[in-house]
């Protein structure tokens, strides 16, 4: 569900909804989705039942559709933060989004967004995840503590 070429760095993006539609570009251009505006709908219906903003400027959003056909965590690290309705009101900046099959039996992805929830108390991980300057850095970090 995770890999490197699934993790992007420094992206100029300067809302929510620019960050819903990359996402979904992004599903779809490495086949894990087939339907663009399907999975920037999950992403946004998603959003509307409560933020998906955490703390200290991370966000995890999710999108549960028919349109994706693969499970995948895609990772954003924005240029600058952004608003997101936080839980702490902080802008947000780092982004772990979670696309999830409509078939997916349930349990995978929410034992993924508890597991990703969990890293984003842990202060070492936090500090190390916003030190870390390119997708190796990353990734390494990702497949140590996930």
């Amino acid at each position: 569900m995770m890999t490197d070429e699934l993790i992007f760095l420094e992206q100029d993006i300067l809302t929510q909804d620019e960050v819903f539609d990359f996402l979904a570009q992004v599903s779809v251009v490495h086949g894990k989705a087939h339907d663009k505006g399907a999975v920037k709908e999950a992403f946004i219906a998603r959003e509307h039942e409560g933020t998906t903003g955490m703390l200290e400027g991370f966000a995890i959003p999710h999108a549960k559709s028919q349109a994706i056909d693969q499970p995948a965590v895609i990772v954003v690290k924005l240029k600058n933060a952004i608003e997101w309705q936080s839980l702490d009101g902080s802008p947000t900046q780092n982004i772990f989004a979670l696309l999830i099959p409509e078939n997916d039996a349930g349990q995978k992805h929410l034992a993924l967004l508890s597991k990703i929830a969990k890293l984003l108390m842990n202060e070492d991980f936090k500090h190390q995840f916003k030190q870390a300057q390119n997708k190796a850095m990353i990734a390494e970090l990702l497949r140590k503590n996930l």
